[in-house]
């Protein structure tokens, strides 16, 4: 299967999610998940961008999912890869990386 270079967007905000208490905030989820899926997928690019839901950049795509998130109470920290939903609220990076292994990654054995 031939890799298809994805990105990764995970959205939320500063404030953590009244449904996730205890559970690390959007950044930081972000910043893990980078961490971890660099170590698993090493030499295998990956775009993963942080999104804040109540102040999201200038583009429709990111400006119009913040605002579907706002308006269906979606929890957060919420990942996108690709456009499609794969993680809301408690995010499992098993699920990231079995859709990672859908686009082409190979994940790294460590011998």
């Amino acid at each position: 299967m031939v890799r298809k270079d994805i990105e990764i967007e995970v959205y939320g905000a500063e404030q953590i999610c009244a449904s996730c208490v205890n559970l690390p905030s959007s950044k930081d989820t972000c910043e893990w998940l980078e961490a971890a899926l660099t170590r698993k997928f090493p030499e295998q690019p990956f775009k993963i961008s942080y999104i804040d839901m109540y102040n999201p950049p200038e583009t429709l795509k990111q400006k119009s999912f913040a605002a579907k998130m706002i308006e269906e109470d979606l929890f957060y920290p919420l990942v996108l890869i690709e456009g499609e939903i794969i993680a809301e609220g408690n995010v499992r990076l098993k699920k990231v990386m079995e859709t990672m292994e859908k686009y082409g990654y190979s994940v790294r054995v460590d011998i």
